[in-house]
């Protein structure tokens, strides 16, 4: 099937279905996939690594962190 075949089916939907469908194109292009989201995790994670390795950043305690979660819910 080809673009042309697929325009000719998606008009003959009616409106509200197109609309469905043309949201979830959109959404589409905005969620990478999974195989993009993992290289872009192991990338921000090297990132961070390395960041940390060369003591650009230090490590916050979870314990720290979470307190300052709490104190910022209140």
């Amino acid at each position: 099937m080809n673009i042309s075949q697929i325009e000719s089916e998606i008009f003959s939907l009616p409106i509200e279905q197109r609309a469905n469908l043309a949201h979830r194109l959109l959404l589409s292009l905005e969620e990478p996939s999974e195989a993009e989201f993992e290289r872009l995790w192991g990338e921000e994670s090297a990132r961070r690594a390395a960041e940390f390795d060369s003591g650009t950043v230090q490590a916050i305690p979870g314990e720290e962190v979470a307190a300052k979660a709490r104190a910022l819910l209140r």
